[in-house]
């Protein structure tokens, strides 16, 4: 009996989800039995039962190894699938032509570097990740010291965090209205240059005019504005828990309020400025949504993560796609890694 399309997928619902529980199930079991089995094999290795206490004490340390592996195997698994062998072949990719069948070397990395636009793409991308981190953290400090413990506090932090529920899409479509552009004898639906009409200054198209960046600098704005609620929301936690001992000693001391924040403020809340600046330093070199909503990268705005997705997919140059994936990931290293050190750090000295 043949069965309809409808019946094939529901059959393989359902394999999939007898699977499921069949791994877990075998996990579980594996959980509870192995570690009485790899005692029991020691056991008969070593020639004889040991004694009550001796046994317990092998059989602890073992149980522990042996549930370090049993919870750590699924989650290496999906690592090595899902991550691990992606990246070992997409630098296995950036060596090959653009049908990702004859070895080229390192002539993608070489055309990387010679060609202008290329080379504007990472100037870009060095731009948005020297920007957006500071003027996001810059902004959201502002915020959160000026709205804490303000009348009305949750009223205002709801509003500026409301921006961080927006997907990169919509917002990037709110702000296209904000700079939409139409000649001077046409009325003007965009905000930015109605309020230029009404200061009888002609108004302009925003998204083309590459002066100074500012195209860039404009889609810059969007991501800033999106993350400032998440930026002031950490940096406020931060703020909330600085010791009210210390607070009140340097008022009494007779401390400004310049001087309690840059002497007081600002280095208690250092860990959190260092979480803020690396979360939108990562955001930033992923960013693809924005600009590909805005310009498609045209116009000289274009960024790594764009550009990648145009030569593998648009342009079928999968040599040259991983080789700017490649690059992505060697700017992502750093970031992470200076991270990790400073968790590190922060670990130890809670010891």
């Amino acid at each position: 009996m043949r069965l309809t399309p409808e019946g094939e997928k529901l059959v393989q619902l359902l394999i999939g989800i007898v699977a499921f529980l069949a791994i877990v199930g075998g996990l579980l079991l594996l959980l509870d039995r192995g570690a009485e089995l790899l005692a029991s094999l020691g056991r008969r290795l070593r020639g004889g039962p040991a004694p009550i206490r001796v046994r317990a004490a092998r059989r602890r340390p073992a149980r522990e190894v042996w549930t370090a592996l049993v919870f750590l195997a699924p989650a290496g698994l999906l690592l090595t699938v899902g991550l691990l062998v992606p990246m070992g072949r997409t630098v296995l990719l950036s060596l090959r032509d653009q049908f990702g069948t004859e070895w080229v070397g390192l002539e993608n990395y070489g055309w990387m570097f010679t060609q202008d636009d290329i080379l504007l793409v990472l100037r870009n991308t060095l731009l948005w990740v020297i920007l957006a981190p500071l003027a996001v953290t810059a902004i959201g400090l502002v915020y959160a010291v000026l709205v804490d413990r303000a009348r009305y506090e949750w009223f205002a932090k709801s509003l500026i965090f409301m921006p961080m529920a927006i997907s990169f899409v919509g917002a990037s479509i709110i702000w296209k209205f904000v700079y939409e552009f139409r000649p001077e004898s046409s009325d003007q639906i965009g905000l930015l240059n109605q309020v230029l009409v009404w200061l009888n200054i002609a108004p302009q198209n925003w998204l083309v005019v590459r002066t100074g960046a500012l195209n860039t600098l404009l889609l810059v704005v969007i991501l800033v504005w999106i993350y400032v609620g998440f930026a002031m929301v950490v940096l406020s936690a931060s703020i909330k828990a600085i010791p009210g001992e210390i607070v009140e000693a340097a008022r009494i001391d007779g401390t400004s309020p310049w001087q309690m924040f840059w002497r007081i403020t600002l280095p208690s809340i250092r860990p959190a400025v260092i979480v803020v600046v690396v979360t939108v330093s990562i955001a930033t070199l992923k960013l693809f949504d924005i600009v590909r909503t805005m310009t498609g990268g045209n116009f000289g705005t274009s960024v790594v993560a764009n550009e990648m997705f145009t030569q593998a997919f648009s342009q079928g140059q999968l040599g040259r796609g991983s080789s700017l994936a490649v690059i992505l990931f060697l700017f992502v290293v750093p970031i992470a890694l200076y991270q990790i050190r400073v968790m590190r750090q922060r670990r130890e000295e809670t010891r």
